[in-house]
């Protein structure tokens, strides 16, 4: 347990009537905010109003100033993924001196406390931990253990923050305000090559009650969770990655600030989400600042919460001309970043090479996504060499990839657009934007076609009378639609789904892969294959449970984007796959009409598909473009 003392402790000897003292507790919260400190897209080197901490500290300001105005006690909190996620933050990992701009960003802002997120560990922990060294507020995260002392992190399993009601007579008590924070077990999986061996990730809802009962032993009036976690379901499971709505319910906690999943909670519905206190998820990138308002009345046993409200505060509206800013950015912050923005601009333009045709992943979904096509191949190009000195030498290649950039929850700008031409750095970025390392796995037909049956969970069950059905959930995550090249194959998205997001198996005389194929032959169940991925879906991400038993290859550690750059600029060779026909399509013929949502981008490209494909494409208030398809 942590105290951070602000004030005078008082004593109840001569304490006036506290039986109508009353209080409130503002809580302002950003989340996922992934070092997009400034309002500025580095992959088209171009403002973007509806992202950026600098704009959300506009926001920031006004909430403070209104509860100075009303009495209010006021805490700035930030729940996590804050280091990693941007071109801005992969600049400042490159110089392990600097101090990284999302540390000198809560400096400015007057961060009260943070909490982690499962990004926080991509560069490493010795990264994390300099960083960690310099906040200027306490960090907190009560589910992760270190294996020793020297893979502990300056952070604290819970927080006490004493604070002193403006409004309340001299000698009335402080609210002491508990903080504890949680994120993914998962993290162990997605980040094994740093943490395994060095720290353990325990489960979310039993550390978190853990805190809470630690919080409330230590005298805490108020308990707030920094969960890094989005929504889940109702009950409880040991291990949950997404744990709120049962965190919610968890006896003896007043309120939590979410994220992880980048919605938005409040819902801008109104939907009732099922939570047993108020709860913000702000988005993502800055896009809103969460307002939680506290009312707390005093007690001979203290302070307590009687009610709470809660609400979001967005950056930018969408308009159907586009997103169109609320408040300006805010000029200590922009200027205090001025040098590392000016670094990341510079990094990013540098050229590296020349592409014949437009790369855009607007069609990702339901036709040819050459970004996906690029990086497939240079994948296969750099893992061809290694390969051919193994065991495995005489296995057949292929590739898998998913998108990155697919609109979502990131809103309509957010799809990859290389044109023809000359590229730079912010392009190949553009075109793979995780950091994610380069892997390979041995595997035989069935578990290839429950791979793809896996990622063909992504569409929606089509029916014939149902003409205004989305093709994709949108609670699917794109980045899990992985496309294997080098193979030849069809979805059937009438057929139902053969997995569940959590890689259960629904339905096991379900399939939605039709004609699989290699080489123009259907695939041989004894058949083996080597497949490039990705360190994300090699360490469990999206649930693909078909691959955990899987052989690898041992490959020389790369970064998947650096391979891509490499490809471009020739110093890989090119690559077999770059030749071989697109790997999937929509089952033709099946008379059936559906809704592909895309980005406003698509207007330039729409001339790319077949003609009988898209039906009409009509603008949305949210800012995307609604293709009717006719499958």
């Amino acid at each position: 347990m942590t105290e951070d003392d602000q004030g005078t402790t008082r004593t109840n000897e001569g304490a006036s009537d506290r039986s109508e003292l009353s209080g409130r507790l503002r809580v302002l919260a950003t989340s996922d905010v992934h070092s997009h400190l400034l309002s500025y897209n580095y992959y088209t080197d171009q403002e973007h109003p509806g992202i950026g901490l600098s704009r959300t500290a506009s926001l920031i300001d006004a909430a403070r100033k209104e509860a100075a105005e009303s009495g209010a006690i006021t805490l700035l909190v930030d729940n996590g993924d804050w280091l990693q996620g941007s071109p801005l933050a992969e600049t400042d990992a490159a110089d392990p001196d600097a101090t990284p701009a999302s540390i000198r960003a809560f400096e400015v802002l007057g961060y009260d406390a943070v909490g982690l997120g499962n990004h926080e560990f991509n560069f490493g922990l010795p990264v994390l931990a300099r960083a960690l060294s310099a906040l200027p507020c306490p960090a907190v995260c009560s589910n992760i253990t270190p294996l020793a002392d020297a893979h502990a992190l300056p952070v604290h399993k819970t927080l006490m923050l004493r604070r002193r009601v403006p409004c309340a007579p001299a000698d009335a008590p402080d609210v002491k305000i508990g903080l504890l924070s949680v994120l993914p077990p998962q993290t162990m999986l997605w980040d094994a090559d740093h943490l395994e061996g060095r720290l353990r990730v325990d489960d979310i809802l039993s550390s978190a009650s853990a805190a809470i009962a630690d919080l409330r032993k230590a005298g805490a009036d108020v308990v707030i969770a920094l969960a890094h976690t989005g929504l889940g379901q109702t009950d409880q499971v040991a291990g949950m990655e997404n744990a709120l709505r049962p965190l919610s319910h968890l006896p003896g906690l007043d309120a939590a600030v979410s994220g992880h999943t980048h919605l938005l909670l409040p819902a801008p519905d109104g939907e009732d989400a099922g939570l047993g206190v108020p709860v913000v998820m702000p988005g993502s990138s800055g896009s809103h600042l969460g307002v939680i308002d506290l009312d707390l009345v005093c007690t001979p046993q203290g302070w307590r919460v009687t009610q709470g409200d809660c609400a979001l505060r967005p950056v930018a509206h969408q308009t159907r001309d586009g997103l169109v800013p609320v408040v300006p950015e805010a000029p200590e912050l922009v200027n205090a970043l001025s040098d590392i923005h000016q670094r990341t601009r510079a990094d990013m333009a540098t050229n590296v090479g020349t592409l014949a045709t437009p790369h855009h992943s607007y069609f990702t979904y339901f036709g040819e996504d050459r970004a996906l096509a690029l990086t497939a191949a240079a994948q296969a190009a750099a893992v061809r060499p290694t390969l051919a000195k193994s065991e495995f030498a005489d296995l057949p290649l292929l590739s898998a990839v998913a998108p990155a950039k697919f609109g979502g929850r990131a809103g309509p700008l957010n799809y990859t657009d290389v044109p023809a031409g000359e590229i730079s750095r912010r392009h190949v970025a553009d075109i793979y934007i995780y950091p994610n390392e380069l892997r390979c796995i041995i595997v035989d037909a069935q578990h290839l076609r429950d791979w793809l049956d896996m990622s063909a969970g992504l569409f929606n069950q089509l029916e014939p009378n149902a003409p205004d059905r989305l093709l994709a959930n949108p609670a699917r995550a794109g980045h899990n639609f992985d496309v294997i090249f080098g193979l030849e194959y069809e979805i059937d998205p009438t057929a139902p789904a053969r997995f569940d997001a959590d890689g259960r198996l629904l339905n096991d005389a379900a399939s939605r892969i039709r004609n699989l194929r290699w080489q123009g032959h259907p695939l041989q169940p004894d058949q083996r294959f080597a497949v490039a991925f990705n360190s994300y879906r090699s360490s469990g991400g999206g649930n693909f449970r078909m691959l955990d038993q899987a052989q690898a290859l041992s490959l020389p550690p790369q970064m998947i984007r650096d391979t891509v750059g490499a490809y471009v600029t020739s110093t890989l060779a090119a690559d077999p796959l770059a030749a071989a026909p697109y790997p999937w399509r929509i089952r033709p013929n099946l008379g059936v009409e559906a809704i592909a949502v895309t980005g406003p981008g698509v207007y330039s490209h729409l001339h790319e598909l077949p003609d009988d494909v898209a039906q009409s494409a009509t603008e949305l208030d949210t800012g995307f473009v609604a293709l009717k398809l006719q499958l």
